[in-house]
């Protein structure tokens, strides 16, 4: 039998890895990413990383969390940057994990930025990008010969001096995926409307994909703010708005739950 680490590079004192979590199943973490667990000193976490995946550390390892939630105190970016920058400094295997992928809304090209201006080396290993591996396991496919060729993925939380132009989005006739939005929901429905999606268009949430907070609901463009009004919708959800959200129930009844077999 193959050892793990031989499937894996060596992960040298004094450098930081910037690995992708996954959504939350543990099952979905790459062979790398379960190496750098198992030989990190440190690891420096964010929120939407699961609980069961931290399970994976060597007994000595240290963990940090430097997580951000909405509407909520939370690690200051730069701050983070410059302790992964100490900690390396130190001469310590720094494991920066995020949720999903690193460079998929998780802020990871900022860190690498900040580490590639102080000089510290790291490595970059990607993760199942939890809005496509959301959809993917309720039987949502991100695209369909017969409805779509191009996704769009956005943040619901656009930069303090950016600004997303929902209406453009809507005029692309595209497929969105949206991360981080379930306060925002309003405004986006608005820019959505406003931009011509018809506001029956279909719409799915998923929170806590993978993982035993998970939940499911379907709706349509124009009900998403009054679900999640009511509760229904929790935050951090992705949430689907387009023609793919409407192929989850042709499929249904003959998709198995992921991970059923493994919680017997």
């Amino acid at each position: 039998m193959i050892s793990l680490s031989r499937l894996s590079p060596p992960f040298a004192p004094g450098t930081v890895w910037l690995v992708g979590a996954g959504p939350g199943d543990p099952g979905l973490l790459t062979i790398h990413a379960l190496n750098a667990l198992a030989t990190a000193d440190v690891i420096v976490y964010d929120a939407l990383v699961d609980p069961a995946v931290l399970s994976f550390a060597h007994e000595g390892a240290t963990l940090e969390f430097a997580g951000k939630r909405g509407g909520k105190p939370s690690a200051v970016q730069r701050d983070i940057c410059e302790r992964l920058i100490q900690l390396a400094r130190e001469g310590r295997r720094v494991l920066r994990l995020k949720g999903g992928d690193p460079f998929i809304f998780g802020r990871g090209g900022e860190e690498a930025l900040a580490l590639s201006d102080a000089g510290v080396p790291f490595r970059i290993i990607p993760g199942v990008s939890s809005g496509l591996a959301s959809l993917a396991i309720h039987g949502v496919p991100a695209t369909m010969r017969k409805t779509n060729h191009a996704v769009i993925l956005a943040t619901g939380h656009a930069a303090p001096d950016a600004e997303i132009e929902w209406s453009g989005l809507a005029r692309t006739g595209a497929p969105i995926v949206l991360y981080m939005a379930v306060s925002s929901l309003p405004s986006i429905v608005k820019g959505l409307l406003e931009g011509g999606l018809a506001g029956d268009t279909p719409a799915l949430a998923v929170h806590g994909a993978t993982t035993a907070k998970e939940s499911v609901v379907e709706g349509t463009l124009e009900t998403l703010p009054k679900l999640a009004e009511e509760g229904l919708i929790r935050s951090p959800a992705i949430v689907a708005i387009g023609a793919i959200a409407a192929f989850r129930s042709a499929i249904a009844n003959h998709l198995l739950e992921f991970g059923s077999e493994a919680a017997q």
